[in-house]
């Protein structure tokens, strides 16, 4: 094998594909990434951890020999990524492949490509194209209640739901909830209901370039985001997702209006003094119309701060964990958001005032 290309064209090749490397030591050949060249001049890189499986075309390659070779990912994604910005050469010699760029080169062990597993090609039942920008939108407002717990598979993915015109994400880790919704106006879509990977929904979300369709295609088994000349495939997750409906709440018995700016820095502040998972205490007060925010931690300090707000009901006192609420203001858009709030000992509920289709459950702290 051997073949020529632009150093910039091969290094967002490989920043992509390597989202695919495994880190398990006891099967080597999923930390390479398997690079395949045809006389034609279509390359292709992929990678998999046999959960998720990545692979990306490289387009204007000059192939001189074809051929296929599996070639440590981390290693050559980093000798890619020292080189100059100039035209790459590799080159396979023997069992080893040659990487040459200006005055540099490496010489780099390679692993059999016989080892490597087949790419799943996945022909999907039902599938759905959306602006890589809605995407990304929609998923950074779900992305923080997406579980890492990996013994309860089912809550490390998003639910992604597509009814008539409705694009809805959810995600919940048991102690908060995100709920997104978009509208589409190009018509309607096929009616979908699947959880999917919420690692791989960040990833492509976040490497989708902007102005870039994503199309997600779902058969029986798996998932398939393509955008340009990329490919994920992923294991869908079997499992129910919890009914989300249930938990949220249908009246609550008070509501703070709050700038949401305003409550961001002021958790940042306050949340300097929650050390050691102590909550921040939230006391709303409807006859001065403030919301105080507080924290202390035995033998460091307290902080305390109150903002003025608009509060409708009865005063109230809750407590959460400010990292929590925390990625919940920041999810949330608009100058304010609303706090809704049944009792202390149940979940509050933040929206926002420039997003109808955004919500923010989050279970409260027992106060001691």
């Amino acid at each position: 094998m051997k073949l020529t290309v632009a150093r910039g064209e091969l290094v967002e090749a490989l920043t992509v594909v390597s989202r695919g490397l495994s880190s398990r030591s006891t099967l080597p050949i999923l930390s390479g990434i398997l690079v395949s060249a045809s006389s034609e001049g279509a390359v292709t890189l992929q990678s998999t951890d046999l959960e998720v499986s990545v692979r990306r075309s490289l387009p204007f390659v000059s192939v001189e020999r074809e051929g296929t070779i599996v070639v440590p990912g981390k290693l050559f994604t980093d000798i890619v990524r020292s080189l100059p910005e100039a035209a790459v050469t590799l080159s396979l010699e023997a069992e080893s492949l040659s990487v040459s760029c200006l005055q540099s080169s490496f010489a780099v062990k390679t692993l059999p490509a016989d080892d490597f597993p087949r790419f799943p090609e996945v022909e999907p039942d039902k599938s759905i194209t959306l602006p890589a920008s809605r995407v990304s939108e929609i998923v950074r407002h779900v992305a923080k209640a997406v579980s890492r717990d990996e013994t309860r598979p089912v809550l490390t993915g998003v639910l992604l739901s597509v009814e008539g015109k409705t694009v809805r994400m959810v995600s919940t880790d048991s102690y908060r909830l995100a709920v997104k919704e978009l509208m589409i106006e190009e018509g309607s879509l096929e009616d979908i209901q699947v959880v999917v990977p919420g690692k791989v929904m960040e990833e492509v979300s976040r490497l989708a370039p902007q102005g870039e369709d994503v199309t997600l295609g779902i058969s029986e088994n798996q998932a398939v985001f393509a955008f340009g000349t990329t490919e994920f495939v992923a294991r869908r997750i079997e499992g129910t997702f919890p009914n989300y409906r249930q938990l949220i709440p249908k009246e609550s018995e008070t509501t703070v209006d709050v700038s949401r700016e305003e409550m961001l820095a002021a958790v940042k502040r306050v949340s300097l003094l929650a050390q050691h998972n102590t909550p921040l205490r939230m006391t709303v007060n409807s006859e001065d119309q403030t919301l105080g925010l507080s924290a202390t931690t035995h033998d460091v300090g307290d902080a305390s701060e109150d903002l003025m707000s608009k509060v409708e009901g009865s005063d109230v006192e809750i407590a959460f964990n400010h990292s929590f609420l925390l990625d919940g203001l920041l999810a949330a858009e608009g100058d304010s958001v609303r706090i809704s709030i049944v009792s202390p000992l149940k979940p509050g509920v933040i929206t926002s005032s420039g997003d109808e289709g955004f919500l923010y459950l989050l279970m409260p702290v027992r106060l001691g």
